[in-house]
């Protein structure tokens, strides 16, 4: 016999249905907030109806993910959302850290606080999504008209708790502290020497933490010539600019869980409200403008040559969407990106 489900996941499930039949565009993410909870206690919800909760090792599932063949992988925070079409190639993990690397769908995955997963179907579409300890969506895979839904059922079927009725243990987040807006005591010459002598561009986390400085600091103090502030309005220019011109770019996405990374040409471009929007057949970037509190040109040496880089920085100082012009390790960045980004921000 099926187990009632408890009081308060009962009044959450009646509250959640009332509030998708006055707010039916309201993304999952933005009601869980405006509902006092979690994304994946909503999706909870739906357990024994249109959610399935998942267990075992989430990096044996997600090795078998590319059985599913052409899927769509989402990556999100509060500000963008990152869609891609593609199939999941070259996996690997050292330990809860995992690659994959194929032509199209490219991660970087941080599984160590992966701690929810439920197969769910909704409207016709179904997906795997994989939620942190926070209840905060971390990364979430669509079957496409492509997939092989047939290897989606039994995956799911491997991967289902044997218990659907468990209830959610989500941690509380702590509130984001605000950016300090006093500058820290900072040996700038070293700092920007160390800027200057960089190799990689992972290597900047690095010397972050060795002079303790946000980003925004770093950028505020870096060598001349090595970072520029722009006005967030500009990106849409740079947007049509690349679609014009053809030039391939790289668009990287992350929360604290993942980094999802398009490579490859943009092409329709749009604003709608807040909104500005890449709607391509195999990419598509939702990014809310009126989050943007800072946007910056930064260069970074490495051994390839200077990279030449967008960075946007939220009201808390946090580093949320990054652009680049297409690379390899081993090749200097296209000589294209670089003209665009000073036709279009730079000397503007």
């Amino acid at each position: 016999m099926k187990t009632e489900l408890p009081t308060s996941r009962a009044e959450l499930k009646e509250r959640w249905a009332d509030f998708k039949t006055t707010n039916p565009k309201t993304r999952i993410r933005d009601a869980a907030r405006e509902l006092g909870t979690s994304e994946a206690e909503l999706v909870a919800t739906g357990s024994g109806e249109n959610a399935t909760l998942l267990s075992g090792d989430f990096r044996d599932l997600i090795r078998e993910v590319g059985l599913l063949g052409q899927v769509m992988a989402l990556t999100r925070n509060d500000h963008v959302v990152h869609e891609r079409k593609g199939v999941y190639e070259n996996v690997s993990f050292n330990n809860h850290v995992g690659l994959v690397l194929g032509p199209d769908i490219d991660l970087r995955l941080f599984l160590g606080d992966w701690k929810f997963g439920f197969a769910v179907h909704e409207n016709e579409r179904h997906s795997l999504q994989f939620f942190n300890s926070f209840g905060e969506a971390a990364h979430k895979i669509y079957l496409t008209e492509k997939s092989n839904r047939e290897a989606y059922d039994a995956l799911v079927a491997r991967y289902r708790a044997e218990d659907q009725d468990v209830n959610l243990f989500v941690k509380e987040k702590p509130e984001s502290a605000a950016e300090q807006i006093e500058e820290p005591a900072l040996d700038k010459a070293a700092f920007q020497q160390e800027w200057l002598a960089l190799k990689d561009t992972h290597d900047f986390f690095t010397l972050l933490r060795k002079y303790k400085l946000s980003r925004s600091q770093a950028l505020r103090n870096a060598p001349q010539g090595y970072a520029w502030q722009i006005q967030p309005e500009s990106l849409k220019a740079v947007f049509e600019g690349t679609s014009e011109r053809q030039v391939p770019i790289m668009v990287f996405v992350s929360n604290q869980n993942c980094i999802q990374i398009h490579t490859g040409p943009i092409n329709k471009i749009f604003v709608m409200g807040p909104w500005l929007n890449i709607m391509d057949p195999d990419f598509n970037l939702h990014l809310r403008q009126d989050a943007i509190d800072q946007a910056w040109v930064v260069r970074k040496p490495t051994e390839d040559g200077v990279v030449t880089g967008i960075e946007l920085i939220d009201k808390d100082g946090v580093m949320f969407n990054q652009f680049f012009g297409k690379r390899k390790p081993g090749l200097p960045e296209l000589p294209g990106w670089v003209r665009l980004i000073e036709d279009t921000v730079i000397k503007k």
